[in-house]
């Protein structure tokens, strides 16, 4: 693609690179499919995002689109990324984006629930993940911005039947509480397979803060497990 001159060259091909090693990192974990894409802030006004295609799929060296953060969405860009753009709007400290189909999130939001905080995992989304009550794809902007204003301050917002969107400081960052939101969905699927009591067992909300440390390469270690064997690497 043709480039903006005002965007560095170097910074853009490694941002780039970043994107796709995220991208083909959420789809070997099962976390999307065909449908699903993820993105990166290069400034206050732009980012970028992956090719419009299924994730796993995409290539080494297949350039991402440049997107404004105010604005129409470019040719080609597929129209959930409205999402990504209401969340680099909202919130000057995200970094990455991502939207992606979870199967145990999918298959517990059917049923209008979210993941509590059971387990450390689960700890980074406590109080809980909001639901976007709706199973309708995200295509136009008044959309778009009621589920990130649904989000909030959340790292995540669940979207019923329809996966979710997360948000993080990096890319490493974005991956890895995808993979943990989908972790804490499991957990309370088993717990609600067990007939117990649903109320119980909940980590509380001061506990679950200090568990959600990012010290100790929590962060990169789960990076590394995530991205192990990607091309681009």
């Amino acid at each position: 693609m043709k480039l903006d001159t005002a965007i560095d060259d170097l910074a853009f091909q490694k941002a780039d690179r970043h994107v796709r090693v995220a991208a083909r990192a959420l789809a070997r974990a099962g976390l999307v499919h065909a449908y699903g894409h993820c993105s990166v802030r290069l400034d206050a006004a732009r980012f970028l995002v992956c090719a419009a295609r299924p994730m796993g799929l995409i290539a080494v060296g297949e350039s991402g689109v440049v997107v404004p953060v105010d604005g129409e969405l470019p040719d080609g860009v597929l129209g959930e990324v409205r999402l990504h753009q209401q969340i680099y709007r909202a919130r000057p400290e995200i970094r990455a984006v991502a939207r992606t189909m979870p199967p145990k999130l999918m298959s517990l939001s059917t049923l209008g629930l979210t993941p509590k905080a059971r387990h450390g995992f689960g700890c980074y989304f406590a109080p809980g993940v909001p639901l976007w009550d709706d199973p309708q794809l995200i295509r136009s902007e008044a959309q778009a911005r009621a589920v990130i204003e649904t989000m909030g301050t959340a790292s995540g917002v669940v979207m019923r039947g329809n996966g979710t969107v997360t948000a993080a400081g990096s890319l490493e960052e974005l991956v890895v509480l995808t993979w943990y939101l989908e972790d804490a969905a499991r957990v309370e699927l088993d717990v609600l397979a067990s007939g117990l009591d649903r109320t119980t067992g909940v980590v509380p909300v001061d506990a679950a803060s200090q568990r959600a440390t990012r010290s100790g390469r929590i962060i990169e270690r789960m990076w590394e497990y995530l991205s192990a064997g990607d091309p681009e690497l």
